[in-house]
């Protein structure tokens, strides 16, 4: 009879989805597939919802990438897809920074020396510029690998006409306002650099350390109100002041006080170090100046600082004196000794304090960072050197240095050079902050800060800044659009002049300023007035450049919106591009540029420490990608709190790419179970389904909007938590864990699998739409293997997740939340039992339950019917069970009496008739049987032994053939290890012989040793092998030394056995089992049965196919809802008392539940592997349970 296979009637999945994202090809396929089908340009086009603008801070274009460039453009790239799914007509233009000093000096530096002597402006601008634009090119790719969508076609740069035109036109605006002027006055100057910086170009790096003094200023006057109070402390009275700049101590014009504090003289002893008799130093500073001196300073006389003010002192290097005047709340007793130095050409509230007295701006240093003649003997030192020194020396010398000491604190640094810089009096163009500082503060309360301690820290910065320096002494930049009146060095700057400019640079760009002529330049009303004019040479601020990106694109661009939507950069752009922004845009317009802006931290080690290729933990994103891919970097990105500095390194990645890779592993196994799915014909109505899919469809509900909520609030970790989480708690370790046995062993087409494939697409297409902002490429991916037409080419075009309002189902999801607790006590105790190897899987587990809740109990019940209560209805039909029995029987008694004519001489009268065991493993239990008659035997046969053996010589060739024919695999195996010997042997002789031809000798070593492997690999490696080896010589040695030891499987499980001293091997045609795996034979042991004990044991009847495949309802309550598949073990039974668990080696007690496990009752289904007591009733399957009978037929 045709052998029978059940493999193929178990539906295990089926895609093409890899398992590996294979990144590194796969995703710039799928980028090309989005370009191709023009799927950003149709969405951003074509979407009905409003139109978004997130507005691109540009990056600097003067260099790789690094991984902060990453997180912002992918945090970004993250907005604007969840908007494109939300149907938003999303429009994000990326720009770049292009003007400024860091790509003039890249230029210079690839440049020899003596070209650079000659280089002209136009020369180096037009090299600046190619230099930008390659630049810009490099970038731009490297950002749409990293999966990020925008208009890359039309991006916006800085150093492009209409750029540049609108930006002109923001300056005329200001200019027209009033807001822009020209003043000499302090500013941070870069001597590296040769000009002037706005606070935004500076940083302040750890661990500068400067020389700091103490020094005494000789006071010679005092003022009326101390005239008295004070005079016995005259002429030995010194004002002591202390700075951290002593290079500034020759431009000294003033000694500042706060008119609030309380002053003092103090003296120190005698005997003490200190030259100077008597010193004024605030009261509250004494104590701490004594520790600093190592001296006892002795307090004299107090008084108010405002009354300091018309003190007169002398100068400690140079022959004049100047006063003592009112500072500001700047000046405390915290720090130094409350008399502060006062340079009015050196810094900013020197020079405010010097404007209000009337004091001249003294700046004795040239744009090098030298002392000029001014500085007296000083002159050509340079401050941040030697002439630091020599001041110092100097000081020490005159007999006025008190103290000098080291001093560790924050000092300002060239964010290009990376070297000091100093405050500069110069004469500089400026914007006034103060004609609009107020509306600049109420813009800032308008718009929605994220964080919102963004909101304190701008607000802060804006309420105590001063004017902006806005010119730059430098070529490539957009030149301020200035002429001089020669003859009287007069600005002129007007609507016409700079309306003119505009015109000339949104034609021919900025170059056009070192092109044209300045009678080109003019409007020709200017061009022959009489007057001789000269172009400026200024150029304005980057941060004025990109400041003006709201009116050049945002607002200059038909298709994009003003103000935009979102600013989102890093936390340092609120004195940056955030604040240039806002004053451009509030000076102009009024109102903030942006209705939100959203900032994120820097991107640390993961040790909390600052990036350097110095210490060798840079993390560089395209290496990131090369090994992991976009999307394990973007993954990241969602996982951190970005609001804070964020850790990444090689184990943070590690970690990521395991998270991705059990998101991509319960995908692949959702679509691998939807392969013979069509929802548009096998899809079941909500209502319709079991409570588990209802629940499960509840739950995807919670899940997509927290999901949705956590786009709509920028907290992308939450994405990540929920995301990762519903993967593989409420997926992978519960739904889908209990789902495979309905999609693996049902029919097909049966309600309980269509049920489960239904919530399997729901959750598929949700999960894909879900991760698609950030994990853009696996959800596109998923999309494009959906084994089922869509109306969608893309899962962009699909749209965001769809939630139906019916699933949600707060008491189902109680109710099963209860449940779910339930199994997880479960879990572990058949976890344990599983650790100490009681179980293999928890299929061969029965799991007992008490519950002392009733309610909670019945609850239990209710979704644990009876495994009886097939048996029950088969009893209930008796009149049909019976004829099929009988049938059965009697076809069964036709066979075994056609069968023994065929071995009659091996049966005797001592037959019994022995059911046949069942072994439900896993895999093929087939045989291939063939008719053997051995030698007549009988119990009282004692025949001479010389006669039994003639016959056995006689029959020896009929003996050998079938033996060949049965045990022909084992033969042969020993056949070859026979060979193998031979050939060994053979082969050592040859090559013993051949040893003198290295390479024969070596040839044929190689050949042996791989044969030896081939082998091994294939006969011994593997136990299934060896266990099929050591079966056939078990049957060859059990057959020759006659032992009674078979087990026949036959069509009626009635097997004929002689049970006398040696029992005849009887070898009949059996019933075919499924085919999944090599024929295993199983081998009984059959005991010696008396002739008076022989009794026939009839076959079981089987029951009716009718019957055995039941219904649903019928056999196994709805075969889904039931604690077993809930718990994945075999069986569940409610008992009535927890007395027995006390007994259960694997056990959980509590006062709300008990449970116990204990071995599965019953024989394993070969097909499902669960444990039943009803395998075996079908004499058509009788290797597996009545699930699986019910399944084969379709039927379950």
């Amino acid at each position: 009879m045709e052998a029978k296979s059940y493999k193929d009637t178990v539906n295990l999945p089926k895609t093409k989805f890899d398992m590996r994202a294979n990144a590194v090809k796969r995703e710039p396929e799928l980028q090309q597939f989005w370009a191709d089908r023009e799927i950003y340009d149709r969405l951003s086009e074509n979407n009905p919802g409003d139109l978004f603008v997130l507005h691109d801070g540009p990056p600097y274009a003067n260099g790789q990438l690094h991984i902060g460039h990453a997180l912002n453009k992918i945090l970004k790239d993250f907005i604007n897809r969840y908007q494109i799914l939300r149907g938003k007509k999303v429009r994000y233009v990326p720009g770049w920074d292009c003007h400024g000093l860091p790509i003039e000096l890249k230029v210079l530096q690839n440049m020899k020396s003596d070209d650079r002597l000659n280089l002209t402006p136009i020369e180096l601008r037009r090299k600046a510029s190619a230099f930008a634009q390659q630049t810009m090119e490099q970038q731009r790719e490297s950002f749409q690998r990293y999966g990020v969508w925008g208009d890359w076609k039309h991006p916006y740069l800085t150093l492009k006409p209409e750029y540049e035109a609108a930006q002109i036109g923001v300056f005329g605006q200001m200019v027209l306002k009033g807001y822009i002027y020209r003043g000499f006055k302090p500013v941070h100057w870069s001597p590296s650099s040769k000009t002037a910086l706005a606070e935004a170009e500076l940083e302040y790096p750890e661990g500068h350390t400067s020389r700091s003094i103490y020094v005494g200023f000789h006071v010679k006057k005092l003022s009326k109100s101390l005239q008295t109070k004070l005079k016995r402390y005259m002429p030995s009275l010194w004002a002591a002041i202390w700075t951290t700049t002593p290079w500034t101590i020759p431009a000294n014009l003033a000694i500042a006080v706060n008119p609030e504090l309380t002053y003092a003289v103090v003296e120190p002893p005698a005997n003490s170090h200190i030259a100077q008799q008597f010193m004024l130093v605030a009261v509250d500073a004494v104590d701490r100046l004594s520790a600093t001196f190592n001296t006892e300073l002795k307090i004299l006389a107090t008084f108010k600082g405002k009354e300091l003010e018309g003190c007169i002192y002398k100068h400690p290097l140079f022959d004049r004196e100047s006063p003592i005047v009112a500072g500001g709340d700047y000046i405390t007793a915290d720090s130094g000794t409350g008399l502060v130095h006062t340079a009015p050409g050196h810094g900013q509230e020197d020079f405010i304090v010097g404007k209000r007295c009337g004091l001249p701006v003294l700046t004795p240093v040239d744009e090098n960072g030298n002392f000029t003649a001014e500085a007296g003997q000083f002159a050509g030192l340079n401050v941040l050197g030697n002439g630091n020194a020599a001041v110092i020396d100097a000081l020490a010398e005159a007999n006025c240095l008190i103290k000098e000491e080291s001093y560790a604190h924050s000092y300002p640094y060239d964010w290009r050079t990376k070297k000091p810089t100093i405050f500069r009096a110069t004469e500089q163009w400026f914007a006034s902050v103060e004609g609009f500082r107020d509306e600049a503060l109420k813009a800032i309360a308008d718009v929605n800060w994220i964080p919102a301690q963004g909101e304190n820290r701008i607000t802060a910065m804006v309420g105590d800044r001063s004017d902006w320096c806005i010119s730059r002494q430098r070529t490539w930049g957009v030149p301020i659009p200035v002429f001089y009146d020669e003859e009287t060095n007069e600005p002129l700057l007007n609507e016409e002049t700079i309306a003119h400019v505009q015109g000339i640079f949104a034609e021919r760009g900025s170059d056009a300023w070192w092109e044209l002529s300045i009678d080109e330049l003019l409007p020709e009303s200017y061009r022959n007035n009489g007057r001789t004019y000269r172009k400026g040479t200024d150029t304005m601020d980057v941060w004025f450049d990109s400041g003006s990106s709201w009116a050049a694109v945002a607002k200059g661009r038909s298709e994009l919106n003003y103000p935009a939507d979102i600013y989102l950069e890093g936390s340092d752009q609120h004195r940056g591009w955030f604040q240039s922004s806002l004053l451009t845009s509030v000076a102009t317009n009024g109102v903030a540029p942006y209705k939100t802006v959203l900032t994120h931290g820097f991107v640390l080690d993961e040790k909390g420490r600052k990036m350097s290729k110095s210490e060798g933990n840079v993390v560089d994103p395209a290496v990131v990608i090369k090994e992991y891919g976009a999307d394990v970097l973007r993954l990241w990105v969602s996982s951190v709190d970005y609001s804070a500095d964020v850790p990444l390194g090689k184990n943070i990645l590690k970690q990521q790419s395991d998270v991705y890779r059990k998101i991509r592993n319960t995908a692949k196994f959702l679509l691998g179970n939807l392969h013979d799915f069509d929802p548009a014909k096998d899809a079941v109505a909500c209502e319709e389904l079991p409570e588990l899919d209802r629940y499960m469809l509840h739950r995807m509900g919670e899940v997509f909007a927290e999901v949705q909520d956590a786009f709509e609030s920028f907290q992308f970790s939450r994405f990540f938590q929920t995301v990762q989480n519903f993967c593989t708690v409420d997926l992978s370790n519960f739904y889908l864990d209990i789902a495979k046995d309905r999609l693996y062993i049902s029919a097909t087409d049966t309600r309980r699998r269509r049920s489960c494939q239904t919530v399997i697409a729901i959750a598929v297409e949700n999960l894909a739409r879900a991760i698609a902002p950030v994990l853009c490429h696996m959800a596109e991916d998923i999309w494009q293997y959906l084994p089922y037409p869509t109306p969608y080419k893309s899962v962009f075009e699909a749209g965001w997740v769809q939630i139906d309002a019916s699933w949600h189902n707060p008491e189902l999801a109680a109710r099963w939340q209860y449940l779910r607790q339930v199994r997880g006590e479960v879990n572990k105790v058949l976890e344990k039992a599983r650790i100490e190897k009681a179980i293999g899987s928890s299929l061969e587990a029965k799991v007992l339950l008490y519950v002392p809740d009733v309610e909670k109990r019945e609850q239990l019940q209710a979704l644990n019917p009876s495994s009886e209560e097939l048996v029950d209805y088969v009893r209930s039909q008796n009149s049909v069970i019976e004829l099929a029995a009988e049938e059965k029987a009697k076809a069964a008694q036709d066979r075994q009496e056609e069968q023994a004519a065929k071995v009659a001489k091996v049966l005797t009268e001592n037959t019994v008739y022995v059911e046949a065991e069942t072994i439900a493993e896993k895999g093929d239990r087939s045989s291939k049987i063939v008719e053997y008659s051995a030698p007549e035997l009988s119990a009282s046969d004692s025949g001479p032994i010389l006669d039994r053996a003639a016959e056995f010589v006689a029959n020896l060739p009929e003996y050998a053939g079938n033996f060949f024919t049965e045990y022909q695999q084992a033969l042969v195996t020993l056949g070859l290890l026979a060979s193998v010997l031979v050939t060994g042997r053979v082969t050592l002789a040859i090559l013993d012989t051949m040893n003198q031809i290295p390479v024969l000798g070596g040839l044929f070593e190689v050949i042996g040793i791989l044969f030896t492997i081939w082998f091994a690999f294939r006969h011994l490696l593997f136990a299934a092998n060896r266990q099929e080896i050591a079966e056939q010589i078990d049957f060859l040695i059990a057959d020759v030394v006659g032992r009674s030891t078979a087990l026949v499987l036959a069509e009626t499980k009635a097997i004929v056995l002689a049970p006398a001293l040696d029992t005849a091997l009887v070898l009949v045609e059996t019933q075919p089992i499924a085919q999944t795996a090599p024929a295993e034979k199983v081998f009984v042991e059959t005991p010696q049965i008396p002739q008076a004990e022989l009794v026939a044991i009839e076959p079981k009847p089987e029951i009716p196919a009718e019957i055995a495949a039941g219904h649903d309802s019928t056999m196994t309550g709805n075969g889904v809802d039931e604690l077993r598949y809930l718990f994945i073990t075999s069986e569940v039974e409610l008992v009535e008392s927890n007395a027995i668990m006390q007994e259960l080696p694997y056990s959980y007690q509590s006062p709300e539940l008990a449970i116990g496990v204990v071995k599965a009752d019953g024989e394993k289904c070969d097909r499902c592997w669960n444990y039943s007591t009803h395998v075996g009733e079908s004499i058509e399957h009788p290797l597996i349970c009545e699930r699986c009978v019910s399944a084969v037929d379709g039927k379950f």
